[in-house]
């Protein structure tokens, strides 16, 4: 099925290429409606649960010789302990550069590590995320390369040697772009946003010079004896596997993960329960923050918590933003305060929804002597927006963008691959991406309208001004 897509996008090139008209947008829009809905009818998504505990989703794509595996874990920055914010990042930043000694084989350093996978002509590769601890992997399926890649990935995931003397070295590369960082002043607005919507929840918590001078080794160690749980792990797979092969290969990533816990013996993972983190507070009230910043560009942000992306109004909030400030040159807030008054290059909406709810934000640079006007415009047309909601023909032209865009979202593996993986992130339906178009094409006005009236007050809003003549 991917096959047809790239198919489709080969076929595209020569329109995408020609001067932007009418009639190339409607033949576009037709010819990735079409797609979309082959697409729909043909993602099989295979679903199960392993001995250990570990959910597995796979997508068996034989076209092309290789798989993309990725095993994610609660354990991202939100169960970053107070005072060691960072510890997420610097630890899934540490795993890839060693491995110990052990009955597998022989130490292996950051060198030697890059050698082979090289070598192995694979890629590996960890990451920490607000809600997820991830390790990824990329090789041929073909066995000579396919199992000593699992071996290897195996290890890093049971046996890193976190070296001291690279954490001191990540831990000064660190500190010093924190340090560069605070003196730009888009980084400076973002943290305060952070900081004034998030208050207290581990959303706001930011990676600081004494917080990651806080973290020791043993405290990485103690992080993935916590996080790397098989009762808390997803794992998705694409690429050319069957299911038989797809078992055995997360089988060898997490088999040596504890604790592991017994399915077929009648066990569960009920008693590996992790701490609840609470949501994120709703605001109470308006606050508006003016920092003095000697810069040529002022920046403002303003916004407030907005949903979770479980949340079943997601579909609305997505549509209603495309045509607010997330569609580009077609949104209101450009047509406002770019096109028709000059105030900004660029302003722009947007959700960033996770396991928890994440921020709603307006964002936009200009002159620091037009930053109010420029903020009074866009508060104007959010407002407008909210009693208003689209019209027809806005609503129209966004479901056409968006629907027309799908395949663009699911035309590789690796993007399929993230498609599913956020799925299993956040108990989406298996069905999800063969109801995508669906979803989006039923809403009117009204559901638009109302969704964005009921997630979002204006007048309980976080504003941030950086740089803003006073």
């Amino acid at each position: 099925m991917i096959d047809k897509v790239n198919q489709m996008r080969s076929f595209l090139n020569p329109f995408v290429s020609q001067k932007r008209g009418r009639g190339r947008s409607v033949l576009i829009t037709l010819l990735f409606g079409a797609a979309a809905a082959t697409v729909q009818a043909g993602i099989p998504i295979q679903h199960w649960t392993q001995a250990n505990g570990v959910e597995v989703f796979l997508v068996e794509s034989p076209a092309i010789p290789m798989v993309d595996v990725l095993i994610e874990f609660d354990g991202g920055s939100r169960r970053d302990p107070k005072g060691q914010a960072g510890l997420a990042a610097a630890t899934a930043n540490l795993v890839g550069l060693g491995v110990k000694a052990s009955a597998a084989g022989p130490a292996l350093d950051e060198n030697q590590l890059g050698e082979a996978w090289a070598d192995l002509g694979a890629g590996f590769g960890a990451s920490a995320s607000g809600d997820r601890l991830s390790y990824s992997l990329r090789t041929l399926t073909d066995p000579a390369q396919l199992k000593p890649a699992l071996a290897l990935a195996a290890r890093i995931l049971t046996e890193p040697s976190l070296p001291a003397p690279l954490w001191q070295r990540e831990q000064e590369r660190w500190q010093a772009a924190l340090k560069e960082s605070e003196t730009q002043p888009g980084t400076v607005a973002a943290k305060a946003f952070g900081r004034a919507v998030y208050g207290d929840h581990p959303y706001g918590q930011k990676a600081t010079a004494a917080s990651l001078g806080a973290i020791q080794i043993s405290d990485m160690q103690a992080y993935l004896k916590r996080s790397l749980n098989p009762c808390h792990a997803t794992a998705t797979v694409v690429g050319a596997l069957s299911r038989a092969q797809a078992e055995a290969a997360v089988n060898q990533l997490t088999r040596g993960l504890s604790p592991g816990v017994n399915a077929q013996a009648g066990k569960d993972c009920a008693s590996n329960a992790l701490p609840t983190i609470s949501g994120v507070a709703p605001l109470q009230a308006a606050q508006t923050l003016r920092i003095p910043f000697d810069s040529a560009q002022a920046h403002v942000i303003m916004g407030q918590p907005g949903i979770k992306r479980s949340d079943p109004d997601y579909f609305p909030l997505l549509v209603g933003n495309y045509i607010l400030g997330g569609g580009g040159f077609v949104s209101r807030l450009t047509q406002a305060v770019r096109e028709e008054r000059g105030l900004s290059y660029s302003v722009s909406s947007g959700f960033s929804p996770g396991l928890h709810e994440g921020a709603f934000s307006i964002g936009l640079q200009t002159r620091p002597d037009q930053a109010d006007q420029a903020l009074k415009v866009a508060r104007e047309v959010l407002d407008t927006f909210l009693q208003e909601g689209p019209t027809e023909a806005e609503l129209q032209a966004a479901k056409e963008n968006l629907i027309g865009g799908f395949p663009l979202r699911i035309d590789s593996n690796r993007k399929l691959l993230d498609n599913v993986a956020n799925m299993a992130r956040h108990r989406l339906p298996l069905n999800y991406l063969d109801t995508w178009t669906q979803q989006i094409q039923h809403l009117t006005v009204a559901d638009v309208r109302a969704a964005m009236a009921r997630h979002l007050q204006p007048n309980r809003m976080v504003t941030v001004l950086v740089g803003a003549q006073p």
